[in-house]
């Protein structure tokens, strides 16, 4: 099975392609399947099934399996499962959230005091870059020396030259030919913004990941959690300052502020797109509790080739090489009806 395009998805619930491969095996597999049995049919070693297993039951996606010999657990179905584990991952962002909120409150104070000490005697790992040409320049070459991650918060205002908001000498691409990975947590404020949304798609295409968040508390890049650079709030001002910080306390508090907004951002193919109709999101609900196609047909009140169709059809539009990662995807995206 093709999980191309599909793993991240899959892990941002905190599962890999052997969890994918044995639930939807689980869902098809008769009572009576050993674990050796499906270790065959799937190609995995007995250790790979068995790990694969404990984090299926840790995520709640089985039922414990009764029974000596113990058979193989049974799958919990998909909208339940789906459900759940997206309310676990609701309550475990929402204190993500409250120690992201205590960091934003001290990201400001943070910066004054940088600019206060930089000057001082003694002060290291501290750096003023003035001027719009001057950061550009710092900012080009701290990602030529990328050689793990680039990691960017990035919200307006922008310059008011590149309504997108990429200003022209930072080029995220270049990393990521070079292997580099590449996040960028970007506000959803900026998506308004004429051209962003596109620019930002054709970036995700060229293997950046991006993520769209809320209320991000400030701009800043960090080099391979080793130097952050926090950018003047205002990019059109020529007279600006940025701050280079290169100290490892302080990194050390620039980093995890990137992480926190990063979990609680959303992917950018995640998206609710306002094309979803509530027939669509009805089919998808039911795809995703696992019903066959002539009993959706059947509530619908159509053709089953009518089903077939729309569910092709939605597959394409997820990008999904199953039903049963449509029917994730869709949960993803918030697609389902309650």
């Amino acid at each position: 099975m093709g999980l191309t395009g599909w793993d991240t998805q899959w892990q941002a619930l905190g599962l890999g392609a052997d969890e994918l491969r044995l639930y939807e095996a689980l869902l098809d597999a008769p009572a009576h399947s050993s674990r050796a049995a499906l270790a065959r049919s799937l190609g995995l070693t007995a250790r790979r099934v068995g790990n694969a297993l404990d984090r299926l039951a840790e995520h709640g996606f089985t039922h414990p399996a009764r029974g000596r010999p113990a058979p193989l657990p049974s799958a919990v179905a998909p909208s339940t499962a789906l459900r759940n584990l997206i309310h676990l991952r609701q309550a475990e962002l929402m204190r993500r959230s409250a120690a992201l909120e205590e960091l934003t409150v001290s990201v400001d104070r943070m910066a004054a005091t940088l600019l206060d000490s930089v000057n001082a005697p003694g002060a290291t790992g501290i750096e003023t870059v003035r001027g719009g040409a001057a950061i550009a320049a710092r900012v080009a070459s701290l990602l030529v020396s990328a050689s793990e991650e680039v990691a960017l918060l990035d919200r307006p205002p922008y310059a008011a030259s590149r309504p997108d908001g990429m200003p022209a000498p930072l080029d995220v691409t270049e990393p990521v030919r070079r292997g580099v990975r590449v996040r960028v947590a970007v506000d959803r404020e900026g998506l308004s913004f004429q051209g962003r949304a596109r620019g930002l798609g054709e970036l995700a295409l060229q293997g950046v990941h991006i993520r769209v968040g809320t209320d991000l508390p400030t701009k800043l890049i960090t080099v391979d959690r080793r130097v952050t650079l926090l950018p003047p709030t205002d990019a059109a001002d020529p007279t600006a300052s940025a701050l280079v910080v290169s100290d490892a306390l302080l990194s050390n508090a620039l980093v995890p502020l990137f992480e926190s907004v990063w979990e609680r951002a959303v992917p950018i193919g995640a998206v609710s797109d306002d094309r979803i109709t509530d027939e669509d999101r009805e089919l998808l609900t039911m795809l995703a509790s696992g019903l066959k196609d002539e009993a959706m047909a059947r509530r619908l009140d159509v053709h089953v080739h009518t089903v077939r169709r729309r569910i092709t059809r939605l597959m394409r539009a997820l990008d999904a090489e199953t039903r049963f990662q449509a029917g994730v995807r869709a949960a993803l995206r918030g697609w389902l009806t309650a």
